[in-house]
């Protein structure tokens, strides 16, 4: 699987961004993918995920409310809608695909494969 991330960009607080992710292999419907962010000197950091089949999502506690993860298997591209944006989302933003199955998790050691980093800058 490859993973084609995009969206990110410049955008005042409060304001919202839509990211995507579009992945390439027969693969994607049946595994859960995820959104992680990484600001320099600290580790990356799981967003959101979306499990399958039921599509069931999971959030970093700061992001809920104001992130929503959702998936297009027809287009094999998950989606990370950032509402309600703080500067303190500030990162690069990553997608993950897992190679699993059932319900996701924001552990970074359980996603095999990652797209290129899209970068988010939320300003004052």
């Amino acid at each position: 699987v490859q993973l084609q991330a995009s969206g990110g960009g410049l955008v005042q607080a409060g304001g919202s961004l839509r990211l995507s992710c579009a992945a390439s292999g027969r693969t994607f419907s049946s595994r859960f993918m995820g959104w992680f962010r990484q600001v320099p000197g600290k580790e990356r950091e799981g967003v959101a995920c979306i499990s399958v089949p039921d599509g069931e999502p999971f959030y970093k506690n700061s992001v809920k409310g104001r992130f929503t993860i959702s998936r297009d298997n027809d287009k094999a591209t998950t989606y990370l809608q950032m509402n309600s944006l703080k500067p303190e989302d500030t990162a690069v933003y990553s997608c993950g695909f897992s190679g699993g199955r059932g319900a996701c998790a924001l552990s970074t050691v359980i996603y095999s494969t990652w797209g290129q980093g899209t970068l988010v800058t939320v300003s004052s």
